[in-house]
């Protein structure tokens, strides 16, 4: 397995250098949205921790992880009237992972809905009204 590299987008995120949308922070976790939203409201958790995936992330942030996920997957039956959820994580490329720092892909989901395809930007101001509905989903679950 390769090195962690702390270029990366999320990494670049979490030190200030590039803009996001977040939604949900704590000591150990960061919830922001995916900027290629496959369904309305599309999230991802990130630990803070540096650390590639799954296969290389100690347990203790793989905990704290899981409950941000947890929170937010909770959180998303309300901000978007959401049927279900989905939670995605993939590991290394072969596993479908296209940015090395662990995330967790959070989708609100709706009875028939079928997700969007990968790679196509979101609008800059829809974005910003999810993130509204998800920290106000939030606050009001936690």
């Amino acid at each position: 397995m390769a090195d962690y590299d702390r270029n990366n987008v999320f990494a670049r995120i979490l030190k200030g250098e590039l803009p996001a949308h977040k939604i949900y922070e704590d000591a150990q976790t960061l919830a922001l949205l995916d900027i290629m939203p496959r369904s309305e409201g599309h999230a991802l958790v990130i630990p803070k921790h540096p650390v590639r995936n799954m296969l290389d992330c100690p347990a203790d942030v793989l905990a704290a992880v899981t409950a941000t996920t947890q929170k937010l997957a909770q959180a998303a039956i309300k901000a978007f009237a959401a049927d279900g959820v989905t939670i995605q994580q993939f590991n290394e490329a072969a596993g479908g992972q296209e940015i090395f720092h662990l995330h967790v892909h959070v989708l609100p989901r709706h009875e028939g809905a079928v997700l969007r395809p990968p790679g196509k930007m979101g609008d800059q101001e829809l974005l910003k009204k999810h993130a509204e509905m998800w920290r106000a989903a939030l606050i009001q679950e936690f």
